[in-house]
């Protein structure tokens, strides 16, 4: 049997569950997870290793339409990861359906990958009518190469889906080592780790004006000492992040915290401090700054 190996993309409207899905597909957890849309801002890489295969999953930010210079990076991050051996098309099968659904399924047709339709948060579904409903719905849109359910949370119909992507895979050698998980450095997803539990620990327009940024890190054989900045735009925001006595500020830096540790497989000390810079979403090259690559190096 000959070695399969290739990207799949994972494609869908904002609050779809893609991020939770990447983890579910990979085992482990790797991109944040957080109940609101827009939490994916960059394209995020893991590397599934299977007997004769390896599959290289590319989480995306939701499809949407573009209004701040965030936005539009953002949706440039799908339009250039939408190159790939096989796209998923993640369905919230618990959402309304909207007129954006067939723009976002358009982006899906320009691909011209073969493509599995994935209709998420079946567990929360009562009524299986609608499921089925749903279905034939994408289907007058699209002539999708799979329909598959899944409970991406629960793990249910997530093994039928790897064997749905495994069997449209091309053959080829790994694309990888064997140990590589992801691209995305250390660095960014510590940031990313503190800004998950300012999505969690914070309501109204608060998530969507914070930004993370790692000033310092320092690796020493038993520690690593870690200074990052909370970014927002408003005087208001930042009050609210840090609360009264500073006691959410310090309950983000607990969390988090703990969470680095696992990553990096060691103690850490975690200094955290919150900044206001107005309008840090239209300002590009503070967006250079936050972005991965640059953490990179790249």
């Amino acid at each position: 049997m000959k070695h399969r190996a290739g990207f799949v993309a994972i494609l869908g409207r904002p609050n779809a569950g893609k991020s939770t899905l990447l983890n579910a597909l990979l085992g482990t957890k790797l991109a944040i997870v957080a109940p609101r849309p827009q939490t994916t801002r960059t394209a995020i890489q893991g590397v599934l290793k299977l007997p004769g295969a390896q599959i290289v999953f590319v989480d995306t930010p939701g499809i949407h339409e573009s209004s701040t210079l965030l936005n539009k990076r953002m949706m440039d991050q799908v339009r250039a990861s939408a190159d790939a051996d096989v796209v998923l098309f993640l369905v919230d099968a618990t959402a309304r359906p909207s007129d954006e659904d067939a723009g976002a399924v358009d982006l899906v047709k320009k691909t011209g990958a073969p493509a599995i339709a994935v209709f998420n948060k079946i567990d929360k579904l009562r009524e299986k009518a609608k499921l089925l409903a749903l279905i034939e719905r994408y289907k007058e849109m699209h002539d999708f190469a799979a329909y598959v359910p899944i409970s991406a949370l629960k793990g249910d119909g997530v093994d039928l889906l790897r064997k749905e992507i495994l069997a449209r895979i091309p053959e080829g050698p790994a694309l990888y080592p064997k140990d590589h998980l992801t691209d995305q450095p250390e660095r960014f997803l510590a940031a990313e780790i503190i800004r998950e539990k300012v999505l969690h620990l914070t309501r109204q327009e608060v998530p969507h004006a914070v930004a993370v940024m790692i000033e310092n890190w320092e690796d020493t054989p038993g520690l690593v000492r870690i200074a990052a900045t909370i970014y927002v735009e408003r005087p208001g925001q930042k009050a609210i992040l840090i609360g009264a006595g500073g006691a959410l500020l310090k309950k983000i830096g607990t969390l988090a915290r703990r969470e680095i540790e696992t990553l990096v497989g060691k103690k850490v000390y975690l200094q955290t401090f919150v900044k206001v810079r107005p309008n840090w979403r239209q300002d590009p090259e503070f967006l250079a700054a936050t972005d991965w690559r640059g953490m990179a190096g790249t």
